[in-house]
């Protein structure tokens, strides 16, 4: 069976990225009648809070994105330590004592010498004594993985055949000094244990999964089917990495932005598929494709998340949004033509409200002088209420026939009397609701 997992540290809140990573892996296992584990990576315990936690999983319901069932990597903590104590058992796993300094001083001398800069393995000659001494000087050192010097190879599902030298790459750290165990390990023994069968994730991962077909190799573990997604950037491809926390997936919310609107961009962004709003989660499922995305940074615009929202909302029926025209202010007896009229007239559910207040209140009229003679006269003209959406063509017939005016030079100047603007809504289902103008009918 397909299974597939979304990791996220709650750390902060879910952003546009981690999104990406999520919708991919959901929309796999959901094409495969599979199953989707929320995993939360929280072994840092300085960092994860649970209010992020929190967040996650409302980011997550919010979108749609349901999961079949959830796991803390804090509660199982025994099966890391388990899975090092075997590693250690059979020598591909060394104490090492280096300080940051000294790594970086290492570092820089390796590519002065024009050699990568990687791990030279000192920790591995160093005697039980030494060892112990290191340990009374500087405390627990970190524990690292010892890498066959060998290719590493797979096939990848976006990216194609990936060959990475594992000489290249330095042996990773698993369990820092203090003994919080990293991501690299704990995935591994949760991916193996848990039967995950494809992973994807960003492409700066790509060296990690290297060094993680080894660990699961070492373990004994069946290695997922692994692909990579290319990086988010900005519009103009400048680095997202300082935007995200205004792309936090709370934030769009806030701004009004649709789930299926957002949804639908970052089902397609990237592939070779025009991006196209679904109605629903069925069609995102059945037209995605992982094999279908590029390797090329993606350009993300939030921009591009408005026409989409505005284009979903106008797909709606009332009773999607009842509590949004409720909320706007709308009496529940003019709800059903109130959205009638403002639905292709609006961005987000929150423009809502200025339209209300403009049917409600009225506006300040837009009158020039050559006109104010013409106004007079038509409002004089203006049927007694009752307005329903045969009034305007009735109204506008009879100051047609009175004045002699007629197409725009008729129409504009009793919109924007009206309105206070130049544009919006069919005044034929504008007037009806317009309260200022019925109290005078």
């Amino acid at each position: 069976m397909t299974t597939t997992r979304f990791a996220p540290s709650p750390t902060g809140y879910i952003h546009v990225g981690n999104l990406r990573t999520a919708l991919m892996n959901y929309l796999i296992a959901r094409k495969a009648g599979g199953t989707f584990i929320l995993r939360i990576d929280d072994t840092d315990p300085e960092r994860s809070k649970e209010e992020y936690v929190d967040a996650i999983k409302q980011d997550m319901e919010w979108l749609g994105l349901h999961w079949d069932r959830i796991e803390r990597q804090s509660e199982r903590l025994d099966r890391y330590a388990e899975a090092a104590d075997k590693l250690r058992e059979m020598g591909r796993f060394y104490e090492a004592f280096e300080t940051p300094t000294e790594l970086d001083l290492k570092r820089k001398k390796q590519l002065n010498m024009g050699k990568p800069p990687v791990y030279d393995r000192a920790a591995l000659n160093l005697s039980d004594a030494e060892k112990e001494a290191l340990r009374a000087e500087r405390g627990n050192g970190v524990w690292r993985f010892k890498l066959d010097h060998e290719r590493i190879e797979w096939n990848d599902g976006i990216l194609g055949d990936i060959s990475i030298d594992a000489a290249s790459v330095s042996d990773p750290v698993l369990i820092r000094g203090d003994g919080q165990v990293l991501y690299t390990i704990a995935s591994v023994v949760d991916d193996t244990e848990m039967g995950v069968t494809d992973v994807v994730r960003g492409s700066d991962h790509v060296t990690n999964t290297a060094t993680q077909i080894q660990i699961i190799e070492a373990l004994g573990g069946t290695c997922p089917r692994f692909a990579h997604h290319s990086l988010l950037t900005g519009p103009q491809g400048e680095a997202l990495s300082k935007r995200l926390g205004t792309l936090a997936l709370r934030d769009l919310r806030e701004q009004g932005v649709q789930p299926m609107a957002l949804l639908s961009l970052m089902a397609r962004l990237g592939s070779s598929d025009p991006v196209e709003l679904r109605s629903d989660m069925a069609e995102l499922i059945e037209g995605f494709d992982v094999n279908r995305f590029g390797a090329a940074p993606t350009k993300f615009d939030v921009q591009d998340l408005f026409p989409l929202t505005a284009k979903h909302l106008q797909s709606l029926p009332l009773a999607d949004v009842a509590d949004a025209v409720a909320e706007a202010g709308v009496p529940a007896e003019l709800a059903e033509p109130f959205w009638a009229m403002a639905r292709e007239n609006i961005t987000t559910l929150g423009d809502l409200k200025g339209w209300w207040e403009l049917c409600r209140d009225g506006a300040e009229p837009l009158i020039a002088d050559e006109d104010r003679d013409f106004i007079a006269e038509a409002v004089a003209l203006l049927p007694e209420g009752p307005f329903d959406g045969e009034t305007w063509g009735t109204w506008t017939k009879a100051v047609k026939e009175a004045t002699g005016r007629k197409g725009k030079s008729l129409f504009m100047p009793l919109r924007k009397a009206l309105t206070g603007m130049e544009r919006g809504p069919e005044m034929a289902t504008l007037l009806p609701l317009l309260q200022v103008i019925r109290a005078r009918g």
